[in-house]
Protein backbone atom coordinates (compact mmCIF):
# COMPACT_ATOMS: atom_id res chain seq x y z
CA UNK A 1 0.00 0.00 0.00
CA UNK A 2 3.02 2.12 0.90
CA UNK A 3 4.32 1.91 -2.49
CA UNK A 4 0.70 2.42 -4.74
CA UNK A 5 0.67 5.70 -2.03
CA UNK A 6 4.15 7.44 -3.03
CA UNK A 7 3.57 6.05 -6.48
CA UNK A 8 0.11 8.44 -7.03
CA UNK A 9 1.64 10.64 -4.86
CA UNK A 10 4.43 11.62 -7.27
CA UNK A 11 2.73 11.09 -10.60
CA UNK A 12 -0.52 13.42 -8.84
CA UNK A 13 1.92 16.13 -7.80
CA UNK A 14 4.21 16.32 -11.33
CA UNK A 15 0.64 16.71 -12.76
CA UNK A 16 -1.21 19.01 -10.28
CA UNK A 17 2.23 20.66 -9.56
CA UNK A 18 1.67 22.96 -6.66
CA UNK A 19 4.96 25.22 -6.91
CA UNK A 20 4.27 25.80 -10.28
CA UNK A 21 0.85 26.90 -9.67
CA UNK A 22 1.24 28.61 -6.71
CA UNK A 23 3.04 32.01 -8.80
CA UNK A 24 0.79 32.32 -11.53
CA UNK A 25 -2.14 32.51 -8.66
CA UNK A 26 -0.21 35.30 -7.24
CA UNK A 27 -0.21 36.61 -10.50
CA UNK A 28 -3.47 36.39 -11.16
CA UNK A 29 -4.38 38.11 -7.43
CA UNK A 30 -1.95 41.24 -7.70
CA UNK A 31 -3.77 43.67 -5.90
CA UNK A 32 -6.31 41.62 -4.32
CA UNK A 33 -7.01 41.88 -0.33
CA UNK A 34 -5.17 39.14 1.52
CA UNK A 35 -8.66 38.05 3.34
CA UNK A 36 -10.27 37.84 -0.67
CA UNK A 37 -6.56 35.73 -1.87
CA UNK A 38 -7.55 33.42 1.29
CA UNK A 39 -11.09 32.41 0.24
CA UNK A 40 -9.80 32.21 -3.82
CA UNK A 41 -7.20 29.73 -2.84
CA UNK A 42 -10.16 28.09 -0.28
CA UNK A 43 -12.17 27.69 -2.86
CA UNK A 44 -10.13 26.91 -6.01
CA UNK A 45 -9.06 24.06 -4.11
CA UNK A 46 -12.27 22.78 -2.53
CA UNK A 47 -13.93 23.20 -6.29
CA UNK A 48 -10.75 21.36 -8.07
CA UNK A 49 -10.93 18.88 -5.24
CA UNK A 50 -14.74 17.69 -5.95
CA UNK A 51 -14.15 17.90 -9.69
CA UNK A 52 -11.16 15.62 -9.38
CA UNK A 53 -13.20 13.15 -6.68
CA UNK A 54 -16.31 12.69 -9.35
CA UNK A 55 -14.11 12.59 -12.21
CA UNK A 56 -11.98 9.99 -10.02
CA UNK A 57 -15.24 7.77 -9.27
CA UNK A 58 -16.86 8.06 -12.19
CA UNK A 59 -14.79 10.10 -14.78
CA UNK A 60 -14.87 7.05 -17.91
CA UNK A 61 -18.38 5.92 -17.43
CA UNK A 62 -19.40 10.18 -17.42
CA UNK A 63 -17.10 10.79 -20.46
CA UNK A 64 -18.45 7.61 -22.79
CA UNK A 65 -22.08 8.95 -22.08
CA UNK A 66 -21.66 11.87 -23.08
CA UNK A 67 -19.61 11.32 -26.32
CA UNK A 68 -16.93 13.62 -25.05
CA UNK A 69 -12.73 12.24 -25.10
CA UNK A 70 -10.32 13.41 -22.80
CA UNK A 71 -8.68 15.33 -26.09
CA UNK A 72 -11.11 17.72 -26.23
CA UNK A 73 -10.27 18.66 -22.35
CA UNK A 74 -7.02 19.53 -23.62
CA UNK A 75 -7.78 21.17 -26.62
CA UNK A 76 -10.21 23.93 -24.57
CA UNK A 77 -8.12 23.72 -21.31
CA UNK A 78 -5.05 24.58 -23.53
CA UNK A 79 -7.30 27.57 -25.36
CA UNK A 80 -8.35 28.98 -22.38
CA UNK A 81 -5.39 28.86 -20.85
CA UNK A 82 -3.53 30.87 -23.72
CA UNK A 83 -6.26 33.61 -23.93
CA UNK A 84 -5.49 34.02 -19.50
CA UNK A 85 -1.42 34.15 -20.57
CA UNK A 86 -2.00 36.83 -23.02
CA UNK A 87 -3.52 38.87 -20.32
CA UNK A 88 -0.60 38.43 -17.83
CA UNK A 89 2.28 39.23 -20.66
CA UNK A 90 0.51 42.62 -21.72
CA UNK A 91 -0.99 43.39 -18.28
CA UNK A 92 -4.44 43.88 -19.62
CA UNK A 93 -5.99 42.06 -16.31
CA UNK A 94 -4.17 44.89 -14.10
CA UNK A 95 -5.58 47.83 -16.53
CA UNK A 96 -9.02 46.65 -16.17
CA UNK A 97 -8.56 46.06 -12.79
CA UNK A 98 -7.18 49.57 -11.92
CA UNK A 99 -10.01 51.08 -14.34
CA UNK A 100 -12.71 48.64 -12.45
CA UNK A 101 -11.51 49.55 -8.94
CA UNK A 102 -13.16 52.90 -8.60
CA UNK A 103 -16.57 51.52 -9.47
CA UNK A 104 -16.66 48.26 -7.60
CA UNK A 105 -15.79 47.12 -4.37
CA UNK A 106 -13.00 44.60 -3.31
CA UNK A 107 -15.45 41.69 -3.17
CA UNK A 108 -17.09 42.25 -6.56
CA UNK A 109 -13.28 41.75 -7.91
CA UNK A 110 -12.21 39.90 -10.26
CA UNK A 111 -12.59 35.66 -8.59
CA UNK A 112 -10.42 33.41 -10.43
CA UNK A 113 -10.82 30.88 -8.46
CA UNK A 114 -12.98 28.78 -10.34
CA UNK A 115 -11.10 29.81 -13.72
CA UNK A 116 -8.68 29.73 -14.29
CA UNK A 117 -7.35 28.05 -11.09
CA UNK A 118 -9.81 25.23 -9.99
CA UNK A 119 -9.77 24.16 -13.58
CA UNK A 120 -8.35 23.77 -15.99
CA UNK A 121 -5.31 24.86 -13.78
CA UNK A 122 -5.91 21.99 -10.85
CA UNK A 123 -8.22 20.41 -11.93
CA UNK A 124 -6.81 19.91 -15.71
CA UNK A 125 -6.70 17.59 -18.33
CA UNK A 126 -3.73 16.15 -16.84
CA UNK A 127 -4.71 15.55 -13.20
CA UNK A 128 -8.10 14.24 -14.37
CA UNK A 129 -6.38 11.69 -16.92
CA UNK A 130 -4.16 11.27 -14.15
CA UNK A 131 -6.94 10.33 -10.95
CA UNK A 132 -8.84 8.12 -13.99
CA UNK A 133 -6.13 6.05 -14.92
CA UNK A 134 -5.10 5.85 -11.24
CA UNK A 135 -8.44 4.78 -9.54
CA UNK A 136 -8.91 2.41 -13.03
CA UNK A 137 -5.86 0.48 -12.17
CA UNK A 138 -6.59 0.41 -8.22
CA UNK A 139 -8.31 -3.05 -7.59
CA UNK A 140 -10.87 -2.82 -4.04
CA UNK A 141 -11.82 -0.15 -1.90
CA UNK A 142 -8.58 -0.10 -0.19
CA UNK A 143 -6.52 0.79 -3.36
CA UNK A 144 -8.81 3.13 -4.19
CA UNK A 145 -8.68 5.11 -0.97
CA UNK A 146 -4.84 5.03 -0.71
CA UNK A 147 -5.25 6.69 -4.40
CA UNK A 148 -7.70 9.35 -2.87
CA UNK A 149 -5.35 10.01 0.00
CA UNK A 150 -2.55 10.57 -2.09
CA UNK A 151 -4.63 12.84 -3.96
CA UNK A 152 -6.02 14.91 -0.66
CA UNK A 153 -1.93 15.15 0.07
CA UNK A 154 -1.27 16.81 -2.79
CA UNK A 155 -4.49 19.06 -2.73
CA UNK A 156 -3.39 19.91 0.69
CA UNK A 157 0.28 20.97 -0.68
CA UNK A 158 -1.59 22.87 -3.16
CA UNK A 159 -3.66 24.98 -0.52
CA UNK A 160 -0.94 25.99 1.35
CA UNK A 161 1.36 26.78 -1.93
CA UNK A 162 -1.64 29.29 -2.85
CA UNK A 163 -1.21 30.90 1.01
CA UNK A 164 2.11 31.26 0.46
CA UNK A 165 1.94 32.57 -2.86
CA UNK A 166 0.72 35.91 -2.07
CA UNK A 167 3.08 37.51 0.83
CA UNK A 168 5.51 36.08 -0.72
CA UNK A 169 5.28 38.18 -3.59
CA UNK A 170 4.77 41.26 -1.96
CA UNK A 171 7.98 40.81 -0.59
CA UNK A 172 9.62 40.69 -3.82
CA UNK A 173 8.40 43.94 -4.74
CA UNK A 174 5.90 45.43 -7.80
CA UNK A 175 8.73 45.61 -10.18
CA UNK A 176 10.11 42.41 -9.43
CA UNK A 177 6.30 41.30 -9.47
CA UNK A 178 5.54 42.67 -12.63
CA UNK A 179 8.44 41.02 -14.32
CA UNK A 180 7.32 37.51 -12.78
CA UNK A 181 4.11 37.65 -13.74
CA UNK A 182 4.86 38.29 -17.30
CA UNK A 183 7.47 35.48 -17.48
CA UNK A 184 4.53 33.60 -15.83
CA UNK A 185 2.18 34.68 -18.15
CA UNK A 186 4.92 33.11 -21.37
CA UNK A 187 5.74 30.18 -19.34
CA UNK A 188 1.59 29.67 -18.98
CA UNK A 189 1.30 30.67 -22.92
CA UNK A 190 3.12 27.97 -23.73
CA UNK A 191 1.91 25.10 -21.35
CA UNK A 192 -1.60 26.21 -22.84
CA UNK A 193 -0.11 25.40 -26.40
CA UNK A 194 1.07 22.59 -25.49
CA UNK A 195 -2.31 20.98 -24.13
CA UNK A 196 -3.47 21.99 -27.62
CA UNK A 197 -0.69 20.14 -29.08
CA UNK A 198 -1.62 17.10 -27.06
CA UNK A 199 -5.35 17.14 -27.49
CA UNK A 200 -4.83 17.63 -31.54
CA UNK A 201 -2.37 14.54 -31.49
CA UNK A 202 -4.38 12.57 -29.57
CA UNK A 203 -7.23 13.12 -31.53
CA UNK A 204 -5.34 12.46 -34.75
CA UNK A 205 -4.25 8.59 -33.44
Amino acid sequence: MLELFISSFITLFVIIDPPGCAPIFAGLTAGATAAHRRSMAVRAVVVAAGILLVFALAGEPLLHALGIELASFRIAGGVMLFLIALEMVFEKRTQRREDRAAKITEEEADDVSIFPMAMPMIAGPGSIASVMLLTARSHGVEQTAVVMAALAANLSLMLLALLAAGPLMRVLGAKIEAVITRLLGVLLAALAVQFVIDGVMEQLR
